[in-house]
C-alpha cells in the first residue's frame, strides 16, 4: 500500500475517533446543564475540522488508489521493455501472457512506449512479434565472425553460431 493511500487510512480514522469523542462529550455536558445553544456552537466548533479530515483522509486515499494504478501500468511497462531487450524478439501473445493484459493492452503499452521514445525496435502485428532494434541489427550479422557460419537468434538477447558455438549479445 502507498503512503498516500495509508495517510488518507490514519486522517479518516483519526477524524471518525475524534467526532466520536467530541459527540461523547457534548451529550454528557447536555445532561449537566449545557442549553442546546451551547451544544450547537460545540458541535460546530468541534466536527468542522473532523470534516476536514475525513474529507482530506478520503480525497487521499482515492489519489492513492490512482498512483497505485499508474505504478502497476509503469511496472508493465518496464517489464515489456525488458522482455524485448533481453530475448531480443517477443511474442505478442506470450508478452500479453507474461504480463497478464489483454493483446490490445500490449499494442496500447508498445504505443505509449513508442511515444516516450524508450522503445527502439519494430513491430509486425501480423506476424504478432515485437523486436528491439539490436536484434534487427543482429540480424543483419548472417555469417559468424569466428568461422562464417550462418547465425541463429536463440533468444534470451543471445544470437549463438551452430557451427563454432561463438554467442553474440544484445546491448
Amino acid at each position: 500500500m502507498n503512503s498516500s493511500r495509508s495517510l488518507g487510512i490514519v486522517l479518516t480514522v483519526l477524524g471518525v475517533g475524534i467526532a466520536v469523542i467530541a459527540s461523547l462529550w457534548i451529550a454528557s455536558q447536555v445532561g449537566g446543564g449545557l442549553t442546546a445553544g451551547g451544544a450547537l456552537v460545540g458541535a460546530g466548533v468541534a466536527f468542522v475540522p473532523v470534516l476536514l479530515l475525513i474529507a482530506g483522509g478520503v480525497y487521499l486515499y482515492l489519489r492513492g488508489g490512482v498512483e497505485a494504478q499508474e505504478q502497476s501500468v509503469m511496472q508493465k511497462q518496464r517489464k515489456l521493455m525488458d522482455m524485448v531487450k533481453t530475448r531480443g524478439q517477443i511474442s505478442v501473445n506470450d508478452a500479453a501472457l507474461e504480463l497478464g493484459v489483454p493483446l490490445s493492452q500490449v499494442k496500447e503499452m508498445v504505443h505509449q512506449l513508442v511515444g516516450l521514445q524508450v522503445f527502439s525496435g519494430y513491430v509486425n502485428w501480423d506476424e504478432g512479434t515485437l523486436y528491439s532494434v539490436e536484434a534487427n541489427q543482429l540480424r543483419e550479422l548472417s555469417k559468424c565472425k569466428n568461422c562464417g557460419g550462418e547465425l541463429k537468434l536463440v533468444g534470451k538477447g543471445v544470437v549463438t553460431c551452430p557451427f563454432c558455438g561463438t554467442e553474440y549479445f544484445l546491448r
